[in-house]
């Protein structure tokens, strides 16, 4: 592999619904009030997509993308759809993806990390850059959460929304810019904690699967919270120790958005003020796969992130899953 080849972020989109669910709106359907969700979550509201699918949410996100770039989509070569929602189990949602943008020389798949699934799915982009076999991966994490939640359950429904984001991953002018270094993690043994068991080859779509509510998140929340707060706040610190980086030199913070608390358990650990952490948690709400690269969006959008600027990506999942990707800004 070519020393000098790294891959370099060029492009960033996002998207959101329009549609907005307030905590009020839940106090109607379970039983919770907007100070207890606040309090312990940090959200305040949340989007939701009331008709179409995650395909429906990532296209809007990647035209955001190609048209900052000023390219168009045929010029794409590979897809990376991070997702626990997709469209369906098979064609792939990359697949459903590249249809629908008109992407027809580009390959693609999905990966399926859960919270984890942008860190893992930028990783693995950035390693087929650096082989110099592409030059333009399109790296997608969108999650229609909304389409697995049961709200009559508030240990769950109070958390998740709706979103779609996109990066576009290219060689880098520069190789002192880009993807830097990345850290990942699984932990099987914490599938108990987290999971959706009905649908799969385990449990088959059934009557009893449908009555028994197991086509729905499942979620013991202690127990999740318990080792993502460590796990998030470990992994974001190894990353800096590994490329000597002190709070100092981090310019920003990009968080899984699940819990404003692990949030700061995890700035304080690198020794962060808060001012460098990136928080829409209380707009959005967890959005899965797509909240680190939302956060990058807009950041972006809004003029925030400068070229040269040291980013620290960090993410917990259902699996266990867990990351850290360490990027140089390059635009």
């Amino acid at each position: 592999m070519p020393n000098t080849i790294r891959a370099a972020i060029t492009a960033v989109g996002h998207y959101v619904p329009d549609t907005v669910m307030t905590n009020h709106d839940l106090e109607k359907l379970v039983e919770t009030n907007d100070e207890w969700i606040r309090t312990r979550t940090g959200i305040s509201e949340r989007r939701i997509l009331k008709q179409g699918a995650t395909s429906d949410l990532a296209v809007p996100a990647v035209q955001m993308l190609l048209k900052n770039r000023g390219i168009t989509a045929e010029e794409l070569d590979v897809i990376i759809f991070a997702t626990v929602t997709p469209d369906m189990f098979f064609p792939a949602t990359a697949c459903v993806l590249q249809e629908k943008i008109g992407a027809k020389k580009a390959w693609g798949f999905d990966i399926s990390a859960a919270c984890s699934g942008f860190v893992y799915a930028l990783s693995l982009g950035s390693q087929l850059v650096q082989t110099g076999a592409y030059k333009k991966v399109l790296v997608v994490g969108a999650d229609k959460m909304s389409s697995i939640l049961d709200y009559t359950d508030r240990n769950t429904c109070i958390l998740f929304g709706d979103a779609g984001a996109a990066v576009l991953l290219e060689p880098s002018a520069d190789p002192s810019l880009g993807i830097i270094d990345h850290k990942l993690y699984s932990d099987g043994s914490g599938g108990d904690y987290l999971y959706m068991k009905g649908g799969g080859s385990l449990n088959p779509p059934s009557a009893d699967t449908i009555a028994n509510k197991m086509h729905y998140i499942y979620q013991d929340g202690k127990s999740v919270f318990k080792v993502a707060v460590v796990g998030m706040a470990d992994v974001s610190a190894e990353i800096m120790a590994r490329n000597g980086l002190t709070g100092a030199d981090v310019d920003w913070l990009v968080p899984h958005q699940a819990n404003l608390r692990i949030i700061d358990a995890t700035a304080d650990r690198m020794g962060l003020d808060k001012s460098k952490v990136m928080i829409n948690i209380g707009r959005y709400g967890n959005t899965t796969a797509a909240t680190i690269p939302l956060c990058l969006s807009e950041w972006w959008h809004e003029g925030k992130i400068k070229k040269g600027q040291n980013l620290v990506l960090a993410s917990f999942g259902a699996g266990f899953t867990w990351g850290a990707v360490y990027v140089k800004w390059a635009y």
